[in-house]
């Protein structure tokens, strides 16, 4: 191609001219566009709306509007289009970005091969932190979601498994534990509180590691305190006839300060990994493994821990576990090679100013209240499902599978609704619907102990376990769609800080409001009260769960229908457009 003799070429030589000169610039040339005479009928204007000559089409190009101020871009992966007045000063009257070289074996749009999907965006820059950013030679980025992603979800899995199985050790069988370490079944409840509030003196860390280093620091970590709390606690469990309570706590307190780390984790992890088709349902997966190792803990428990000589045996089965679960996490990767959606490496608000966003928005308020009332129901419920039960003559069996039930048949309709709501985006109705249903399972499960009907105690415990588990990952999402860009570890971190601290206080409360007497059904006269029932703590839930049902009923409305857009959606959908508009190249005449 020949360039006219009122064209020449600057790439930091002294200026030459020819009439007849075949050019193929680099990126980091500067086209210089001189009229042959002081007129200006021949100018290259670059505006939006203006055109360049033809012979100006060296490639495909993206016009990047009128700018007198420097761009952040990479200075390697654009062009610079100058002219030149009659005075000699230069002013840039537009930037163009060189997106890819075009050669005859170019695929401007990535494919899916089985392994990787891969999308082009133009960009060209550099993260800065150590990490690909994706981009490809041009200044083309690459979204690729990599196979490798599952190695890290599933170690987050075993992670919230081991860690809740840590947590409902000695609740699913408190009296037969009360009676290996001689204490009372209130002091059991203390290792289940200790644990809860174990998670809040460790949230401001958790927020600092997953905002800085990401989701594979945080594993890590995790996975050494729950190394450390299952062996301290066997060997405490060793100690003497009755073992060593204290020694227990504190190796309590260790799987306790794991929690967070791997339960506050899900939310960044996928969306470092994976794109807004597929987060829902990948926060689900990782998120309710942690009530499924509750559920593995009522169900198992009992059976190993069947008299009080069982409680060390109990103990050690669940550190091997543990161990092998935890080893896998200092292989994992720690971020993708390069991006995979353009959401995933947008840059983050920091702490500070994500923190006074949040807490002055009326949304958030209205979605995390009822979120942490509903975690910190789940977790006394669960804590002390047997303890609400064994008064009206159920067994420690029965009672296991009716928490059991409670988890296992939320975590079924989780997996059910996760994949549906993740695809149609249709968060705020199914929060509308659950709130609600999850209200009304707690106000109904008052008087079914008192009905001594087993089938009455499962049927409403499955389905308050359905709603509540259906609720969790949309929350998570949705508090992440509305408040993006602050980091997902914020909300999500606030949010299960808060669950945990009222589960920590429910449970004290609940102990508090037991009926004085046995609890463990040898007193049961047959009356709706019997000796130990816990009738009023179930009156204390109902009353709780009802309360905040109007706040997440009201969202959008009163005029805030702009609190409850979904910003990173729209954030990718437009980086989509623009994707799609720089792969088509410019139209120039």
């Amino acid at each position: 191609m020949t360039i006219p003799e009122h064209v020449s070429i600057e790439s930091g030589e002294p200026e030459k001219s020819s009439p007849n000169a075949n050019a193929t610039p680099a990126a980091e040339n500067t086209i210089t566009v001189k009229p042959s005479k002081p007129e200006t009928s021949e100018k290259a204007i670059a505006a939006h709306g203006e055109t360049l000559p033809g012979w100006t089409i060296m490639r495909p190009l993206r016009m990047r509007g009128l700018k007198k101020g420097g761009s952040s871009r990479n200075a390697s992966a654009r062009d610079t289009v100058t002219e030149t007045n009659g005075s000699g000063d230069r002013d840039r009257i537009g930037e163009v970005e060189d997106l890819h070289t075009v050669r005859s074996d170019d695929e401007l749009l990535g494919g899916d091969d089985g392994n990787n999907t891969t999308t082009r965006h133009p960009a060209a820059t550099n993260s800065g932190d150590g990490q690909l950013d994706g981009t490809a030679d041009g200044g083309v980025r690459e979204y690729k979601v990599y196979k490798r992603r599952w190695f890290g979800l599933v170690q987050l899995v075993l992670l919230n498994i081991i860690v809740s199985w840590d947590w409902l050790s000695f609740s699913a069988s408190s009296n037969t534990v009360a009676q290996y370490y001689d204490v009372s079944e209130s002091t059991v409840n203390w290792l289940s509180t200790a644990f809860l509030f174990s998670f809040v003196v460790a949230s401001p860390f958790v927020i600092y590691v997953l905002h800085r280093g990401g989701p594979k620091p945080s594993i890590v970590i995790s996975s050494l305190f729950i190394l450390l709390g299952n062996w301290i606690r066997y060997g405490a469990t060793r100690s003497g006839a009755h073992g060593n309570f204290g020694g227990v706590m504190f190796g309590q307190i260790l799987t306790g300060l794991a929690q967070p780390f791997v339960l506050a984790a899900p939310t960044r992890y996928s969306d470092l990994w994976f794109t807004n088709r597929g987060r829902v349902a990948a926060t689900a997966i990782m998120s309710l493994a942690n009530p499924f190792g509750g559920a593995l803990a009522q169900l198992i428990d009992p059976f190993w821990a069947g008299s009080p000589g069982d409680i060390p045996n109990m103990v050690l089965y669940i550190s091997i576990i543990s161990s092998i679960a935890s080893i896998p996490s200092f292989f994992i990767p720690a971020h993708p090679p390069t991006p995979c959606s353009p959401s995933g490496h947008t840059p983050k608000q920091p702490l500070g100013p994500s923190i006074k966003f949040l807490f002055s928005s009326p949304e958030f308020y209205m979605i995390m209240v009822p979120f942490t009332v509903y975690v910190g129901l789940f977790n006394s419920i669960s804590s002390l499902i047997n303890q609400m039960l064994e008064p009206y003559s159920f067994s420690e069996t029965e009672a296991g599978i009716a928490g059991a039930l409670l988890i296992v048949v939320g975590l079924v309709t989780s997996a059910v609704t996760s994949p549906i709501i993740d695809k149609t985006k249709s968060y705020l109705i199914a929060i509308k619907v659950q709130v609600p249903v999850i209200a009304l399972c707690y106000l109904s499960f008052t008087w079914a102990p008192g009905t001594r009907n087993l089938a009455a105690v499962y049927v409403i415990l499955s389905i308050l376990g359905a709603a509540s588990f259906s609720l969790v990952p949309v929350v998570l999402e949705y508090l992440i769609e509305i408040t993006h860009p602050v980091s997902p570890e914020v909300t999500s971190t606030i949010c299960w800080t808060g669950g945990q601290l009222l589960g920590g206080i429910f449970i004290l409360v609940s102990d508090a409001l037991r009926d004085s007497g046995l609890n463990n059904g040898s007193q049961d006269d047959k009356s709706s009260k019997p000796a130990g029932n816990m009738y009023r703590a179930l009156i204390f839930q109902a009353v709780l769960a009802m309360v905040v049902v109007p706040l997440p009923l009201m969202l959008g409305l009163f005029g805030r229908g702009h609190g409850v857009r979904m910003r990173r959606v729209e954030a990718d959908k437009e980086r989509e457009s623009t994707r799609q508009s720089a792969e088509s190249g410019v139209v120039m005449p």
